[in-house]
């Protein structure tokens, strides 16, 4: 199935779940005390502001704001990769020295990426013109540095290494979130959202070859800062809550709307599926586990501007599927000048990678935020 199939499935499919589901939608108010539970699904507890109204700091699109309320949001999310994998296995540099090259001479991978850093700070706002709609807008800023060695075309010697480096805005997200359904222990809402291919795809670094030459080159793929695409963004969260517990968990996904970009490919379609569960230890503090697994297709079409004996220039090796367990906490001000605001971090680490390689494999990262609503 074509991505414009695709697409024009999706977008016949989400009207008809979401008009089926309206009725169900109760009609008991966002600051409504829940009867006989002493709280309320919008986040309040007796009077206090819960820690755990919202989901992990990591999981985007989780809650919906009363109508009229404006909530700003500030994330920063730190990734380290270090070493690659084929498939589920870790592989050393001789043994990707020995991966054919797809353009050619020389004919095996003469540079190999050792380790990449990815910092991005994103910035978003919520509105909710109802108490069954909220829209978002998010921009992010994205740091990319990726390390490199490089080897004589025998393969004999390590000639020397060198670092490439990408900065500045990705791509936009708008997004709406729809209220399918709420009581005094469940809700449930649909995510639809659309992101803009605003990010560079065609930032260009000075690399060191197997011929000891340093041309200036156009990056390749893992270091553009876009995906070049209007992508669709479908996705369902669901969230409860029993005394001191609460769970959730989201079904996301980016499927590409166009099957290629200015520069000819596009990336893979992605879908990820989230779980966790959450321990409210007091009204301002609350810690939480969290399961994140997903899939993503290799990248279809080439650059035809991207070329080179190193992995991160071919499109067969990207996607796979990955699943990490996060660990985090969450923070509420409770009193004074500091009610209402939000503080919470996650912790990343990867249970399991099958990735399409030799890929670049990511060891850990973390997620920190800040989010005020008014």
């Amino acid at each position: 199935m074509t991505a414009a199939n695709r697409t024009k499935h999706v977008l016949n499919c989400l009207p008809a779940i979401a008009l089926a589901l309206t009725p169900l939608v109760p009609a008991l108010a966002d600051d409504a005390p829940v009867p006989g539970t002493g709280f309320s699904v919008s986040g309040n507890h007796g009077g206090h502001l819960r820690a755990d109204g919202h989901a992990p700091i990591g999981v985007m699109g989780d809650h919906l704001h009363k109508k009229g309320e404006w909530m700003l949001s500030y994330r920063y999310m730190h990734m380290d990769m270090d070493g690659s994998r084929i498939g589920t296995n870790k592989v050393s540099t001789s043994q990707i020295l020995q991966v054919p090259n797809r353009f050619g001479m020389p004919p095996k991978l003469r540079i190999v990426p050792t380790n990449m850093t990815m910092d991005m700070h994103m910035f978003s706002a919520m509105y909710a013109p109802t108490n069954n709609l909220t829209l978002t807008g998010m921009v992010n800023y994205i740091d990319k540095e990726m390390d490199h060695l490089t080897v004589n075309p025998p393969g004999t010697m390590i000639i020397g290494g060198f670092t490439t480096k990408s900065e500045g805005f990705g791509d936009t997200r708008i997004s709406g979130l729809y209220r399918l359904y709420k009581d005094s222990v469940h809700k449930a809402h649909l995510n639809l959202g659309l992101s803009l291919p605003t990010g560079s795809i065609t930032e260009r670094g000075t690399i060191l070859r197997p011929d000891n030459v340093r041309p200036n080159v156009r990056l390749p793929y893992a270091m553009q800062l876009g995906t070049g695409t209007f992508d669709l963004l479908p996705g369902l969260t669901y969230m409860g809550r029993v005394g001191d517990f609460s769970w959730g968990g989201q079904f996301r996904s980016e499927i590409r709307l166009e099957d290629e970009n200015d520069e000819g490919y596009a990336w893979g379609d992605l879908y990820g599926l989230t779980g966790w569960l959450a321990y409210e230890w007091a009204p301002w503090i609350s810690t939480s586990v969290r399961l994140d697994a997903w899939t993503q297709d290799a990248i279809s079409g080439i650059d035809p501007s991207i070329a080179g004996p190193v992995q991160t220039a071919n499109p067969d090796f990207y996607g796979g599927e990955q699943v990490f367990a996060y660990f985090g906490a969450n923070m509420v001000g409770q009193t004074g000048i500091i009610r209402g605001h939000r503080l919470a971090l996650e912790v990343g680490v990867p249970l399991y990678r099958n990735l399409n390689g030799p890929q670049l494999e990511t060891d850990w990262n973390v997620i920190v935020g800040w989010q005020k609503a008014f």
